[in-house]
Parts: structure tokens; C-alpha cells; sequence
């Protein structure tokens, strides 16, 4: 790749804090948006990950310690960390495959888009990760470069797709016209949802309890305010791990920092991402005149939402205790911990904000998401040793990507080392999917009706 190889390794190595506040800024220059407003969008999106980077780091710092505490005191036996996605993005990054991988998953996007396979525009080119991992992991087992290039064909490819599935939702519940999520661990675990969904509405009675922070705050008042919940959640989850009474509360506190502060910073992320998505829908309409288009952007701009941020905190204590009834699971959960909002996010729109729901597909979601990543320990392993990233331990795992379908399934059709669970996890996703579809179809059919009302 020579110079232009060069210059997007050295892009990618200033971490996305700095790599999206520049990719975003140029772009909306090259797309026409004024010089000054496409510096403060990019400093804004800066702003908005830095911030972002702050409260995991305090979350890792403070829930991590926890959560380890928690698994002795219950003594469980998980010798294998997840890594997490701040683990496992440098070292996919770090592969041979990422210099030709942004490229290639950008001609996916439009060869997609000519040809009206898509409708998805993605515009978050940090978020490449996700399908090059794919292609680093399947490259780094089997040794061959092209299967490898297949491995971020095929993920690019599907997380499109996936764009367009999501757009309703986004438009439905989150209230984000226009705008989708195509990847991340938000994306494509959310067909499970829908599959969950579909199954609540059969089942008398449970059908209709309907659960969400808004409608716990009629009931109990202050009591279902985030802030409140986020310092009882985390006060819990002190004393579960055997802390005192002043740590356990500490703990809360800082919790309910998060609710109050996540949502503030999700907006800076938004505030600077409007101008190049107006931008570039503008473009698109001259361009394709009245066809439909969806700019796809990060799933942080998820975050934001009160039953997303709510549903994150329950299901960082109750990852772990899905993490003990996994059989032979050897996977502690840490990394990804800190932002196992992202896991569940668009589930929650599926949901339509109902936690009860989204708490019984989450679990669903996390004990599939911690059985792959046991499977896939020794390639997430492999990558880790092509690229030098095992720091001194022996194994390595990560939940977000490493516990992934599409990577699962796409690798092991090339290893064949477990057939039976390439067939099951096979079967019950593409049952998933089918149920996504039927989501999806029914969000736009309703969207529509609303219109014509």
C-alpha cells in the first residue's frame, strides 16, 4: 500500500478520540460543509469520546475490581479476562489485514449502494473494526490472506444490511430520522431480540408487563430517577462484592455519575455528527433524487436513551452471574463490562424501552455472546500472539467481536473444529434474522401509517 499504507496505520494509531475528530472534520469538508463548522463538528465528536473514554476508564477502574471481587466471593472459576472492545480494537487494528480493510469495507458500502443493495450510507469509519476483525481472526487460524479479505467482505456486507434493518427503530423509538446503527455488538445481536420479542407476545400475561424507568418513576417516584437507580445498582453490586458500607457507597455514587453524564456526552458525539449527516443527505437527494438513504454512525449515539443507560447498569452484575451458568465457561467478563450498553442498545429499541423484555432477551444475548467467546478464545488468542498483544498471559478473550455470530460462524466454516455448533448457533441466527426482517417490516409499515394519519 506504500504511503497511503502508511498514512492510514498512522491514523488508526491515534486512537478514536483522534482519528474520528480528523476522518469526520476532512469529510465534511470534501462533502461541502464550511471550514469552521467542520473543525468544531470534529472537535465536538473529540470532546464527546474523550468524555466517553473518562467514564469507562472510571468504570473499568471502579466496576473491574468489583466485579473480580464478586467472582471470588462466589467462588467461580473464569481464569481467561476479557480483553474488552478497548483490547480488542488496537490488536485488529495492529493486523496485517487493517491497512487494506477501511478501503475495502468503504467499496462494499458503495457497490452496495449503486447497485440498491443498501440503503445504509456508514460514515463511521473507526467502527471498520468490527469487520476487520473478522477478517484478522479468520485470517490469523487459517493462515490465507483471502480468506481473510472474504472475512471483511462478508461482515461489511451483512452490517449494511443490518443498517437498513435497524433504520425503522432508530426512527420509531429513538427518534433518530434518518440516521442508523449498521455494526457493533448493538447491531448484530439484536435479531435475538426481535426472536424474544416475537415469543413474550405469544406467552398470556407476561405479554403485557411493560417495565421501563419512566414508568417506575410514576410509581415510586424519585426513587426510578436514573441518578437514584444508578447509585442503588452500584451500591448493590459493592456489597455483593463483599465491600463495606463507605465503598459500597462510593460505588454508587459513581454510578449514578454515569447515568447523569453519559447522556451529556452522547450529545456532544451527536452535536458533531449532525452537519456531515445533513450534509450528506443532501447530497444523496440530489444526487438520487427522492430514494431513501440512512447515514450510519456509532452506536454510542444510543447511549443517551434513560432505558439504555438503565438497562446497562443491571446487566453489568448480571453478565456475571449469566458468566457462572454458561457450562465450562472459562471467560470473566471485564473489558467490555463498562460498556455492555452497547450489547443490548438497539434490543432495547426493539423493546420499545420495555426493561422487562429487554432484560429477558439481554440474558439471552450475553449467554450466547459468553459461549462463542469461549469457542473463539484460541483465535482471538492467535491474533493476539501475530500481533503482540498478549501482554503475558497465556489466553486471551474478548466478548465484543470475539463473541460475535458472524465472526463464530464465518471462521468455523473454514476450521470445522465444532460442527455442532456451527450448525446450532447457525440455525437459531438465521431464525433470529428472519424474525428481524419481520420487525423491521412491521416498525416501517407502522411508521408509515402514522404519516398518512
Amino acid at each position: 500500500m506504500g504511503i497511503f499504507g502508511d498514512i492510514i496505520n498512522y491514523i488508526i494509531g491515534l486512537g478514536a478520540s483522534v482519528m474520528l475528530p480528523l476522518v469526520i472534520a476532512i469529510l465534511s469538508i470534501c462533502v461541502g460543509v464550511k471550514v469552521g463548522k467542520a473543525i468544531r463538528s470534529g472537535l465536538m465528536i473529540g470532546v464527546g469520546f474523550v468524555g466517553l473514554g473518562l467514564i469507562v476508564d472510571m468504570m473499568n477502574a471502579q466496576l473491574g475490581p468489583a466485579a473480580q471481587s464478586m467472582s471470588a466471593n462466589f467462588g467461580l472459576s473464569m481464569s481467561v479476562v476479557d480483553m474488552g472492545w478497548p483490547g480488542a480494537s488496537p490488536m485488529t487494528w495492529a493486523s496485517s489485514i487493517a491497512t487494506v480493510a477501511i478501503p475495502l469495507a468503504i467499496a462494499v458500502n458503495l457497490i452496495m449502494i449503486f447497485l440498491k443493495l443498501t440503503k445504509t450510507v456508514n460514515i463511521d469509519i473507526w467502527n471498520i473494526w468490527h469487520m476487520t476483525f473478522t477478517g484478522a481472526i479468520a485470517y490469523a487460524v487459517t493462515g490465507n490472506f483471502w480468506i481473510g479479505i472474504a472475512g471483511v467482505i462478508v461482515h461489511a456486507a451483512i452490517a449494511y444490511k443490518l443498517g437498513d434493518l435497524w433504520a425503522p427503530i432508530m426512527e420509531d423509538y429513538f427518534e433518530l430520522d434518518g440516521l442508523t446503527v449498521p455494526h457493533g455488538t448493538s447491531a448484530y445481536l439484536a435479531p435475538i431480540a426481535c426472536a424474544i420479542d416475537a415469543v413474550i407476545e405469544k406467552i398470556p400475561g407476561v405479554r403485557n408487563i411493560d417495565i421501563s424507568a419512566d414508568s417506575l418513576q410514576e410509581k415510586v417516584g424519585v426513587l426510578a430517577e436514573p441518578v437514584v437507580i444508578g447509585g442503588i445498582l452500584g451500591a448493590v453490586v459493592g456489597l455483593l462484592a463483599g465491600y463495606d458500607i463507605a465503598a459500597s457507597l462510593k460505588l454508587g455514587i459513581n454510578m449514578s455519575a454515569v447515568m447523569v453524564l453519559m447522556p451529556k456526552v452522547v450529545k456532544c458525539i451527536m452535536d458533531g455528527l449532525l452537519p456531515l449527516s445533513e450534509r450528506a443527505k443532501a447530497i444523496l437527494s440530489d444526487k438520487f433524487g427522492d430514494a431513501e438513504f440512512y447515514i450510519g454512525l456509532d452506536p454510542a449515539i444510543l447511549l443517551g436513551d434513560p432505558q439504555v443507560v438503565t438497562a446497562g447498569l443491571i446487566f453489568r452484575p448480571l453478565t456475571i452471574l449469566i458468566a457462572v451458568i454458561v457450562p465450562g465457561n472459562q471467560v470473566l467478563p471485564f473489558g467490555d463490562l463498562a460498556t455492555i450498553g452497547f450489547f443490548i442498545a438497539i434490543a432495547t429499541g426493539v423493546h420499545k424501552g420495555n426493561l422487562f423484555r429487554t432484560i429477558i432477551s439481554g440474558s439471552f444475548i450475553m449467554y450466547l455472546t459468553i459461549w462463542i467467546a469461549n469457542q473463539t478464545i484460541p483465535w482471538v488468542t492467535a491474533l493476539a500472539t501475530t500481533t503482540n498483544s498478549l501482554n503475558g498471559a497465556s489466553q486471551v478473550a474478548a466478548l465484543d467481536q470475539g463473541g460475535s455470530p458472524i465472526t463464530y460462524i464465518f471462521t468455523e466454516l473454514f476450521t470445522r473444529d465444532n460442527i455442532p455448533g456451527l450448525i446450532g448457533v447457525a440455525v437459531i441466527y438465521g431464525i433470529c434474522m428472519l424474525f428481524a426482517i419481520k420487525t423491521s417490516k412491521d416498525r416501517a409499515k407502522k411508521l408509515k401509517e402514522e404519516e398518512i394519519a
